[in-house]
């Protein structure tokens, strides 16, 4: 029995570039899952200005305690965790996706995510998702920077 491959050719055009900056990540993500699968090659920039939402403590004690799980039988058995912004949000993307399947595979080939913006894409028009805007007092939010940082992100080690 022959076992066919899905193959999802990406388009050639320019990548969708998405600034993140005050935009909550799971409202985000899940666009730019969307897009990704449609077969778009998708940038994020400021990923470490992007927002969560929540109370601080919450948020940072649910970080913590991810951070602790482990194996009792060896360490190389641990799950990734990160502590980078753009790597947390790649990672958050990644479970919207049918990582294990081969359109979800080169989904995520088609996804970069950067701290910051990158020279090359400082002169690009970026695209912001208007229902992933925070709709209450930024105060109210904590930012993926904040976050890492909270749970040991050093800036300037990435």
């Amino acid at each position: 029995m022959a076992v066919e491959t899905v193959k999802v050719k990406a388009k050639q055009e320019a990548p969708i570039v998405v600034d993140a900056t005050n935009l909550i990540v799971g409202r985000m993500a899940s666009n730019v899952a969307k897009l990704l699968l449609n077969g778009h090659r998708v940038v994020i920039v400021n990923s470490e200005k992007a927002l969560v939402s929540g109370s601080r403590k919450n948020i940072v004690t649910k970080q913590l305690k991810r951070l602790e799980i482990g194996s009792v039988v060896n360490p190389k058995y641990n799950p990734h965790r990160y502590r980078e912004p753009n790597k947390m949000l790649h990672r958050i993307i990644r479970g919207m996706i049918p990582r294990k399947k081969p359109s979800g595979i080169a989904a995520m080939k088609r996804l970069r995510a950067y701290i910051g913006t990158p020279e090359s894409y400082k002169s690009v028009e970026k695209t912001v998702f208007e229902n992933a805007k925070a709709t209450k007092p930024l105060p109210m939010y904590m930012t993926m920077g904040e976050v890492a940082s909270a749970i040991g992100w050093k800036q300037g080690s990435t």
